[in-house]
């Protein structure tokens, strides 16, 4: 049996402040969890915490790429090497953020020890680079890049830490859950990484697409995969909390019934979750829902 570790990454480094003097409250994510019960409704080991630098733009102006990039860098390699000495020991990490750039950590662990996938679980494919810049927007905050940024595309500090880009290949990346609008589906199909969107998943049925994606794992990644859950793969009808809101996610029944097989395939070596954030939702109601869910697929007997 695998050892879950809960272990709290509360960066939010990578997202654009919700307000002028504000910073992002998905800092409070793994708080707001832990108040739940989490890592004893988890059966968990205490992993602890892996603090981040302090959220500060200074004068960073639009056009000079991400911001916080030199924090993020820094949180980058510290978050893993924690993650790697748990995942090298045989456990199973559990990580709290904090916004999508916390992956980052964990997918250059993985990359120091062999080769690995990732199930992207966003309702974004987050795939924002220089090369797309002109539909996309200009780069700026990591969070809404982290597929690009993982598969190697983007500034060098980011994704090249150590002389390892790419940390993940194209064919080893899969995206689930993104809205049936989203615009980088073209591009996404001729680098051949695999997306689905929550249209798309509903119709075919969240088992039979996880079970597919295991199965093309199993092909091209020999060393397992990472799962990333963002909170807004959800729709907001159930998970409002989160910074961008967008309409027709997934219910909570089918994100289950989705991440359940993912979670259980002994190739999975972690899970982060990100982007809830407690600021939004005075009365918890989303740190229940995903304490839960989490709960109901990580839970040890």
């Amino acid at each position: 049996m695998r050892r879950i570790v809960l272990l709290d990454a509360p960066s939010n480094l990578g997202l654009r402040p919700p307000a002028p003097g504000t910073v992002p409250g998905c800092c409070k994510l793994a708080g707001a969890l832990r108040e739940q019960g989490l890592l004893r409704r988890l059966g968990a080991l205490e992993g602890g915490v892996v603090t981040p630098p302090r959220y500060d733009l200074g004068d960073w102006r639009e056009g000079d790429g991400d911001f916080n990039a030199a924090a993020i860098a820094d949180y980058t390699r510290r978050l893993a090497g924690r993650v790697e000495a748990h995942v090298r020991a045989g456990e199973f990490p559990v990580l709290l953020g904090g916004d999508c750039s916390i992956l980052l950590g964990a997918v250059l662990a993985l990359r120091r020890t062999g080769r690995y996938g990732v199930v992207y679980l966003d309702g974004h494919s987050d795939f924002r680079h220089p090369g797309n810049t002109g539909r996309n927007g200009p780069v700026g905050a990591a969070a809404g890049e982290g597929t690009a940024q993982i598969t190697g595309r983007g500034q060098a500090d980011l994704t090249d830490i150590d002389g390892l880009a790419p940390y993940v290949r194209d064919g080893d990346l899969h995206i689930l859950g993104i809205r049936d609008a989203d615009e980088d589906r073209a591009e996404l199909a001729s680098l051949a990484i695999g997306n689905h969107t929550a249209g798309e998943i509903r119709e075919r049925g969240p088992d039979v697409v996880a079970r597919k994606v295991l199965r093309d794992l199993q092909d091209s990644a020999p060393d397992g995969f990472w799962i990333h859950l963002d909170a807004d793969v959800l729709d907001p009808c159930v998970m409002p909390a989160v910074d961008s809101p967008d309409p027709g996610g997934l219910l909570t029944g089918e994100l289950r019934e989705l991440l359940a097989p993912l979670a259980a395939s002994p190739r999975c070596v972690g899970i982060d979750l990100t982007v809830y954030d407690p600021d939004l939702d005075p009365e918890g109601a989303g740190a229940a829902l995903l304490a839960d869910l989490l709960e109901g697929v990580f839970a040890q007997p």
